[in-house]
């Protein structure tokens, strides 16, 4: 059994720790937990593991967050892995700080690289993990809100969220999205 998780975000230097960059900082952390590194390859940086006779596909989309349904479809045919067996990882704004929510399928929320997701495999009907970041932004400054740097409090609580992120991951490839839901949905 081969599933695909996919970590959103932007590459190069001046968006690492940013907040759109969540998803990146959560599949780093499973890799090293996990004692892999990436490498690039199609359209995405790339590694690979097994956990309990499954083998877990990462992929860091190198096609910028806009166009990340790209990648998410390349390598979901590529490794013929179905939609059943693919996670996605997303900052939320419309989420508290820290808030984790896993759902089985949702509407785009506003996030472009939802849309864009949405858009290459025609449905809307993947798993995703939405991690919050808050909405601390003015009118009109969303753009530079998301694609700022986390602030020392910010980070702190972040630290905390990652190993659960983490978890999540482990009971998604194990037990599925419905008993993952009910694990984690209603954690504080």
């Amino acid at each position: 059994m081969k599933y695909l998780i996919v970590g959103l975000g932007n590459i190069g230097e001046e968006y690492a720790n940013t907040r759109h960059n969540i998803g990146f900082i959560a599949l780093d952390a499973l890799a090293k937990e996990t004692g892999v590194t990436f490498h690039s390859d199609r359209y995405a940086s790339i590694s690979e593991f097994k956990y309990k006779g499954r083998t877990i596909l990462l992929i860091k989309p190198s096609t910028y967050m806009n166009l990340s349904g790209k990648a998410v479809k390349y390598w979901m045919q590529k490794e013929n892995i179905p939609i059943e067996k693919t996670l996605i990882i997303v900052d939320d704004v419309a989420l508290p700080l820290g808030v984790l929510r896993i759902k089985s399928k949702g509407s785009d929320g506003g996030h472009n690289g939802l849309i864009n997701i949405i858009e290459h495999l025609q449905t809307n009907e993947f798993s995703r993990l939405r991690i919050g970041i808050d909405n601390n932004f003015a009118k009109g400054f969303q753009v530079d809100y998301v694609l700022g740097k986390w602030t020392k409090a910010e980070e702190k609580t972040l630290i905390q969220k990652i190993p659960v992120v983490v978890e999540i991951v482990k009971s998604f490839v194990t037990i599925g999205i419905e008993r993952t839901m009910n694990l984690f949905n209603n954690k504080k």
